[in-house]
């Protein structure tokens, strides 16, 4: 579940950092990764499931929370481009971070952090909310950056099939926290307990993950002198940025604003978190499958098209009789948002080694959220100055629009 733009003086630390001091790769030789590969699998699938819990149990009582808080319409849009502000910064420093600690350590104190962060969130009003969702969306941005990384390095021969474990445990996540949350928020009568309940998730992952990466070392692995090159001036490096910038800008606005949009058409807020929950859970075989067949295609141009249309019918639909068809909108949508794991697959698929991907990952994910980060602020905001839902959609169609085109010319057969 799920992201055009830039000279050389702004050019992201990440990138920089895993050029000049050569790609911050930190698993152990592949021998050991295969011998302890199944526990690492699973500590990667279960880090996966925290990935977007946080963000849509929150987007999913939003309402009720800021109605609670007495925060306004200003503070709801702030707090729904958090996320993806945070995965864009804090996204520069994971390899730094990498580099110097290790990734596993990294990746280990992040979901430690996840943790403390989603019960300190809950714990005080509408800035402390803020406060604590920009540390929860941090960590997970550590994991966002590094995870990817660590299935280039460790499954090499299986990046189709890891990629899609990993894509579908962040859809099952998120699909969970969206569809459960409403649920929990009636039946103990507290937004604050039902949101900090998720904490559970990112404890179980902490335990998995330390005993997962075991004898998996945690140095640096360098690249070789003669392959440090940078990538910010790299064509095919910048369509590939750009689709992860707008197929996140998509993604995250229809996790934050989805429910909103269905409850201002007249829906209840428990049907229209279910909706969001459903819409999310749909990602969760198709981020399995896709993955494996994207690997075995040529191209990947054809997909993009493919998620681009599903994108655009299903947005149309929630403009034109959101209250027609919700079920088939949400379909459509959830189909469509397929396209962060074809991002995924794209930067393991144009790349040559895992320096590379390492690289590549870093500049894709750090800009492509700076860049996604306006989009559930503009939105919202959008919907202040119109009092209608109307002006946002079309401006996310224009996105989509974008989003295709663009996949399009990146799927095109060839590596960095």
């Amino acid at each position: 579940m799920s992201g055009t733009p830039a000279d050389d003086a702004s050019r992201p630390a990440a990138a920089e950092a895993l050029v000049n001091e050569g790609a911050a790769e930190t698993m152990a030789p592949r021998g050991r990764a295969v011998a302890g590969g199944g526990l690492l699998l699973a500590g990667v699938a279960l880090a996966a499931a925290n990935m977007r819990p946080a963000v849509t149990s929150l987007a999913s009582i939003l309402g009720e929370v800021r109605d609670s808080l007495g925060a306004g319409s200003t503070w709801a849009s702030i707090v729904t481009s958090v996320p993806t502000l945070c995965f864009g910064l804090a996204g520069i420093g994971a390899p730094l971070l990498a580099r110097r600690w290790g990734m596993n350590r990294v990746v280990g104190a992040s979901l430690a952090l996840l943790t403390a962060a989603m019960i300190a969130r809950v714990l005080g009003g509408p800035w402390t909310l803020l406060a604590g969702t920009v540390l929860v969306c941090a960590s997970i941005a550590m994991c966002n950056v590094l995870i990817p990384v660590v299935v280039k390095e460790s499954f090499p021969g299986r990046v189709g099939l890891a990629t899609g474990l990993y894509t579908t445990a962040m859809a099952a996540g998120g699909a969970s926290g969206s569809a459960l949350t409403p649920y929990l928020n009636s039946a103990t009568g507290s937004w604050r307990l039902s949101l900090a309940t998720w904490m559970v998730v990112a404890l179980a992952a902490l335990c998995l993950w330390v005993p997962g990466t075991r004898g998996h070392g945690s140095k640096a692995v360098a690249a070789p002198k003669g392959e440090r090159r940078s990538l910010m001036r790299n064509p095919l490096a910048w369509l590939i940025t750009f689709y992860f910038a707008m197929q996140s800008t998509v993604a995250y606005v229809v996790m934050g604003w989805l429910p909103e949009v269905f409850k201002g058409a007249g829906m209840d807020a428990t049907s229209a978190g279910a909706l969001l929950g459903a819409l999310l859970l749909i990602g969760v075989p198709i981020n399995m499958v896709l993955p494996p067949l994207v690997t075995r295609t040529r191209g990947q141009s054809g997909w993009a098209l493919l998620l681009g249309v599903l994108m655009f019918a299903g947005l149309l639909g929630l403009l034109m009789a959101p209250l027609a068809a919700p079920v088939l909108w949400a379909v459509l949508i959830g189909i469509g948002m397929s396209a962060f794991p074809l991002a995924l697959v794209m930067i393991s698929l144009r790349t040559r080694n895992a320096a590379d991907t390492g690289q590549l990952s870093a500049m894709a994910q750090s800009i492509g959220y700076l860049i996604a980060a306006s989009g559930p602020f503009l939105f919202g905001m959008l919907h202040d100055v119109t009092a209608a839902w109307a002006v946002s959609l079309v401006a996310l169609l224009i996105i989509v629009v974008v989003q295709t085109v663009v996949g399009m010319l990146a799927g095109r057969p060839r590596t960095i």
